[in-house]
This record gives C-alpha cells, sequence and structure tokens, in this order.
C-alpha cells in the first residue's frame, strides 16, 4: 500500500461517520479501515478532534464555494442553501460534525457564516437579524434533509420502500370520517417518492422566508 494521503484519511473518516455516525469515527477503527498503523493517522492528525474539525473544515469550504461572486443576494442566498442541501444529501453526518468540531479550527464555517450575514445585511436586515436568520436555514435544511428516510445512516432502498408501506397502512387505517387528510396522504405513500422535487420544494420554501421579510423591509423603507 502507498503512502497515506491526508485526502484519503478525510475521505475514510466521512465515510465512517456518514454510515455509522460520527461517534464510530475513532483513530483505531479508522485506521483498521484503511488498514495502516494508528500512528499512520497521527502523522496527519494529531488527535480525533483535529480529524473532525478538518473533516467539517473539508465540507464547509465545498459549500463556500458553490457561491457565485458578483450576483444578487437573493441568487447567492439560494446557492447557499442548494450548496447546504447537496452536502448534507452527499454526507449526512455533516450536522454532527459541526456540532463536535472546534468551530475555530473550522475556517470555512467562519467564512460561511461572514457570507451569509454580508447577503443578509445586503438584503436590508441587521447583524442580529442576519445570525437569528441563518440559525433558522441551518437548522431548516438538517430538518429538510434528515427528514428523508433515504438521507439517514443504514437506510437502504429497501428499508425505505417498507417504512413508507408501513405509514401508508397506518395512515389509511385512521377513521376516515375524522381524518380524511390523513388517509388520502397515506395513499401517496403508496408511489415512490420523487427526492429532486422534494429539495426543490424545501428550498423555496426556506428561501421565501426571507424574501417576503426582505420585501416587507424594502416596502416600510420606501414608504
Amino acid at each position: 500500500m502507498g503512502k497515506l494521503s491526508r485526502q484519503a484519511v478525510l475521505e475514510g473518516a466521512l465515510r465512517l461517520a456518514d454510515e455509522e455516525g460520527v461517534a464510530a469515527v475513532t483513530i483505531r477503527r479508522l485506521a483498521g479501515e484503511l488498514q495502516v498503523t494508528p500512528m499512520a493517522l497521527y502523522w496527519h492528525f494529531k488527535n480525533k478532534d483535529e480529524l473532525l474539525a478538518a473533516a467539517a473544515d473539508h465540507l464547509m469550504t465545498g459549500v463556500i464555494a458553490d457561491i457565485p461572486p458578483g450576483r444578487g443576494w437573493r441568487e447567492r442566498l439560494r446557492a447557499l442553501v442548494e450548496a447546504l442541501v447537496g452536502t448534507m444529501r452527499a454526507h449526512p453526518s455533516l450536522p454532527a460534525l459541526l456540532q463536535v468540531a472546534d468551530k475555530e479550527q473550522v475556517e470555512s464555517h467562519t467564512r460561511a457564516t461572514e457570507a451569509v450575514l454580508d447577503i443578509l445585511a445586503e438584503a436590508g436586515f441587521t447583524l442580529e437579524e442576519g445570525d437569528t436568520i441563518a440559525s433558522y436555514l441551518l437548522n431548516g435544511v438538517v430538518t429538510l434533509v434528515h427528514g428523508r428516510l433515504d438521507c439517514r445512516a443504514g437506510m437502504t432502498p429497501e428499508k425505505v420502500a417498507e417504512e413508507r408501506r408501513m405509514r401508508a397502512l397506518r395512515l389509511q387505517a385512521l377513521p376516515p370520517d375524522r381524518f380524511p387528510r390523513l388517509v388520502e396522504y397515506g395513499r401517496t405513500l403508496e408511489r415512490p417518492s420523487d427526492a429532486e422535487r422534494y429539495f426543490a420544494f424545501g428550498v423555496d420554501l426556506l428561501v421565501a422566508g426571507v424574501e417576503a421579510m426582505a420585501a416587507a423591509r424594502a416596502r416600510e423603507r420606501s414608504g
């Protein structure tokens, strides 16, 4: 086996975190997965905390890279939210990584925060409001992504289909005279879910709230 690269270590850590959760990422476990000794990992990262921070930084760097420079705030905000959704779909461990990582070591997170505050300031919000909106958007994306069964660790297509089937049966078993909408919704679960439509709708929902508030602020200032 050739020399182990820092990138290979990060990819191995992210694979473990995405498949089994951040708690599964230990130096010893990762070394076993990569078929090296633990000392080979310490060449790149002095401890697990530094490794997790680097993994979070790696993912957030990709999010920032998708913000189109020189565009209006609406387009930049949507691009940021879409990039965050895309990254979390590919790496569902990102929220947990951001929770456990030392933010001071995650420079890309700091740059992303600066970028979104700049976008929201251009939209007419104060910095305090911008911080609140940024938290709302991050939590909204986490809920959006983790709300789908196929974005959760260990959920195979077969398991997803079975979960949907069982939920459909539970909803359709409700008394239709009391819960007609839920019964009707249960029937829709018999069809395969359109992931792209789901995420596009979710992004629209998150961004539309910010756009509506910004428009109201603009009307107040002009009035």
